[in-house]
């Protein structure tokens, strides 16, 4: 079937911009933010996530709608949602599925697991077991799954969204530093404001049922419209110096034993780029990058032992870096 050029992403994009998609974006807020209370900075990195094709880790303790995040971003999305639900006893060949044997064929054919989907939601994805992490391992970074040597795609629009509660930790299999990169955005999920958790028992006491009245605020196409308009998204050299510089702050930082890698600051301009076009402009600011460096890199630095014995966070050595690093002007 030919492409209608009129109605391809890239010339969507020639006519929206920048703004089209601030406005798309606060449309879905609007819409997320009558199912999940507060948690605003999680809502924008999770749809900063899709438009940078990334893949994103939240953390916070049971309770805080993590997985209710994700899937009310699912029900304004018009792209296919599944869930995994990890336990220890999780094997590879639960999640990407099992050549069965088709007895009028004749012949064994694939059938799917929950992994071909377009929005997957893993969740406590450090339940999971090193195998079954190392087959999600390939599955973000090739957005494809091998089954007996065979390659499956899983499309343009694979996005992982995993969860995983940081204070209970028996039973888990902490992730890997190479999984652990493959993540763009580690995002903190904390406990919602007085008046916040006040609206969350109000809404469920009236026996409300705002996700179900959730709907589609989006086609495929106007994601990669979106995507497109991030990336003709301007990032001068002044920005690019200043995010390597960065990130190699973080390689000298007394308190950080391993600093970011290469791949640390190629996320964080494209992120930054994405965080620019949510506020309707098509060049980045050094604010951009400001606002992305602390999900980007926490997770991809390790402090030195006796920084965190001290009590410092992954957190709190990043902001150092950023203070010690000159803004460009």
């Amino acid at each position: 079937m030919k492409s209608d050029p009129e109605n391809s992403p890239m010339s969507a994009a020639s006519t929206r911009g920048p703004a089209w998609v601030a406005e798309l974006f606060s449309a879905m807020r609007t819409a997320i933010g009558a199912v999940v209370i507060g948690q605003n900075d999680a809502i924008r990195l999770s749809f900063v996530t899709l438009l940078c094709s990334g893949h994103s880790l939240y953390e916070g303790v049971p309770g805080v709608a993590k997985t209710l995040l994700v899937r009310t971003l699912a029900a304004t999305l018009g792209i296919r949602f599944g869930r995994i639900q990890c336990t220890p006893d999780l094997m590879p060949a639960d999640i990407i599925g099992t050549p069965i044997l088709d007895p009028r064929a004749g012949d064994f054919r694939f059938r799917e697991g929950p992994l071909f989907t377009d929005l997957l939601l893993v969740d406590e994805i450090n339940r999971a077991p090193a195998k079954t992490q190392a087959a999600l391992l390939e599955a973000m970074q090739e957005r494809s799954a091998t089954v007996d040597g065979v390659s499956y795609p899983l499309g343009e629009w694979f996005t992982v969204l995993a969860t995983q509660n940081p204070i209970e930790q028996e039973g888990t299999y902490p992730l890997p530093e190479a999984e652990l990169d493959r993540f763009l955005f580690k995002i903190r999920v904390g406990y919602p404001s007085a008046e916040e958790e006040m609206r969350v028992l109000a809404t469920h006491h009236a026996n409300r049922a705002p996700l179900a009245n959730l709907h589609s605020l989006l086609r495929v196409d106007d994601l990669a419209s979106a995507r497109a308009v991030v990336d003709a998204t301007l990032a001068r050299d002044e920005i690019l110096q200043y995010a390597v510089a960065l990130v190699r702050a973080t390689r000298d930082h007394p308190a950080i034993s391993v600093g970011a890698s290469p791949r640390a600051a190629l996320w964080m301009i494209r992120g930054a780029k994405a965080i620019a076009t949510l506020e309707g402009r098509d060049f980045v600011l050094p604010e951009d990058v400001q606002a992305v460096i602390r999900p980007t890199l926490r997770h991809r630095i390790v402090l030195e032992p006796g920084a965190e014995v001290e009590g410092m966070s992954p957190d709190d050595a990043i902001d150092e870096v950023v203070r010690s690093v000159p803004v460009p002007h």
